[in-house]
């Protein structure tokens, strides 16, 4: 009888500690939901939660009593994983995590076919989920300074709305097939990486107006870049390059910038003197520096090398540009 009455006692404390407890947790709940309704903005119609430079390594499971957000910008804050309750946020236009500490992107993301922008620059990402492929109406995807990163799942090729891509500073030595296949890409950043070639095909990416390639290992061009009639900003800076396609001379496309600065390039080639305007100030200097490298001397080289290659021919020498 002792003993029953003992464990019966027993039952009741832990009942009580348990109640006790559940509502301490509920009590915490609601603060820090207070906390976070605290970080609510509303800007043109649009609900934002904005959370800058506080400790926030993970979200809290009550976050999805805020379902009806519109977007999230969650920066320096040191969060190491995107909730796998992010597919609760059906209204979810924008998932701006840049300047975290996420090492991965949940399958659920994939649940979110609203979403139009993915920023996830300056993370620890090291792969992508095929179920990204499933957020129809992304437009914009970021993942910059990843630095493990070295490959797209092809099924990526299904975003057909995507249009700029960033994938700079991290460890892809090729271009990814799926992305030459993105059918709306505009705008692709692909500095800072170890790309040693670009694909053959390159002119697939027929809607493409702009390509960063700056410092990687490129040493030539596929003579196909001069079929993309869409682009118009080409930047090479900071590669192994030793020469230049001669058919990019008909690239009058490239009318916004292009530039191979800080190449190898077999010729040392001169641009003729520009004569100055009274009016002209210092700033002209700069854009004179800016496009010592630019579309004129694109055209200027690859003239002095068919004028070299025409040379050696007449001598019996073998062509070496």
């Amino acid at each position: 009888k002792f003993a029953s009455e003992v464990h019966v006692v027993h039952v009741l404390v832990q009942t009580e500690f348990w109640s006790v407890s559940l509502s301490v947790g509920v009590w915490e709940d609601r603060a820090i939901l207070a906390r976070l309704k605290q970080k609510l903005q509303t800007e043109d119609g649009r609900l934002i939660l904005r959370i800058e430079q506080e400790e926030w390594k993970t979200l809290p499971a009550c976050l999805v009593q805020l379902s009806q957000v519109h977007e999230w910008h969650i920066h320096r804050t040191g969060l190491q994983k995107i909730p796998h309750f992010i597919n609760s946020f059906q209204n979810l236009l924008v998932l701006d995590l840049s300047r975290n500490g996420v090492t991965e992107i949940p399958k659920q993301i994939g649940k979110l076919t609203q979403l139009r922008e993915l920023l996830l620059s300056y993370n620890r990402i090291q792969f992508v989920p095929e179920e990204l492929s499933s957020c129809e109406s992304l437009e914009r995807l970021e993942l910059a300074m990843n630095r493990d990163l070295i490959q797209l799942p092809d099924q990526l090729r299904n975003l057909k709305k995507l249009q700029h891509l960033d994938l700079s500073m991290n460890d892809f030595t090729y271009i990814p097939d799926c992305v030459v296949g993105l059918p709306a890409i505009q705008w692709l950043d692909m500095g800072g990486n170890r790309l040693q070639h670009l694909p053959e095909d390159i002119n697939r990416m027929e809607t493409l107006h702009t390509l960063w390639l700056q410092r990687n290992q490129l040493e030539k061009l596929p003579e196909n870049i001069s079929r993309m009639k869409s682009l118009d900003t080409l930047v090479l800076s900071s590669n192994r390059l030793t020469g230049i396609p001669p058919l990019m001379e008909d690239m009058s496309n490239l009318s916004r910038f292009v530039n191979f600065r800080a190449n190898p390039l077999s010729l040392d080639v001169t641009l003729p003197c520009r004569k100055k305007k009274e009016d002209e100030d210092e700033d002209e200097d700069d854009d004179d520096d800016r496009e010592m490298f630019g579309r004129e001397f694109m055209q200027v080289y690859i003239q002095e090398a068919r004028k070299r290659a025409q040379h050696q021919r007449t001598k019996g020498l073998p062509e070496n540009l």
